[in-house]
């Protein structure tokens, strides 16, 4: 960088990026709570489980991804559903074997699972 105006330039040019990524409506995303909290109470099956039952289905409008600590370590294995337009979905106490319901109902249908989620675990 050579002068403020080449520093203003790049900022401009990450603020861009950063608004594209949150005002984003390409699809659903999947995140799981993959902290060192999540990973212990098994996390990282469902992760797997996540991205093996959307790959089976071949759902191309549906990420899976990862992210650190939620905040709710009781509650962990942690999965957020990001529907574009929609509130988002805190599913809770998660195992490989809720996937499978997730993602049929939830994921391809749009009917939330409402016993996996925060407010029935509270």
């Amino acid at each position: 960088m050579k002068s403020i105006s080449e520093l203003q330039k790049i900022r401009e040019k990450v603020l861009s990026e950063v608004n594209l990524r949150q005002d984003r409506q390409d699809g659903i995303r999947i995140v799981v709570g993959m902290a060192t909290c999540g990973i212990a109470a098994g996390a990282r099956p469902v992760m797997q489980e996540f991205i093996s039952e959307i790959s089976k289905r071949n759902l191309l409008n549906v990420k899976v991804i990862q992210t650190g600590c939620i905040g709710m370590c009781r509650l962990e294995p942690i999965v957020e559903v990001y529907v574009p337009g929609q509130e988002k979905v805190t599913y809770v106490k998660m195992t490989p074997d809720k996937v499978a319901r997730i993602v049929s109902e939830h994921i391809v249908n749009g009917k939330v699972v409402d016993e996996y989620t925060v407010g029935a675990q509270s």
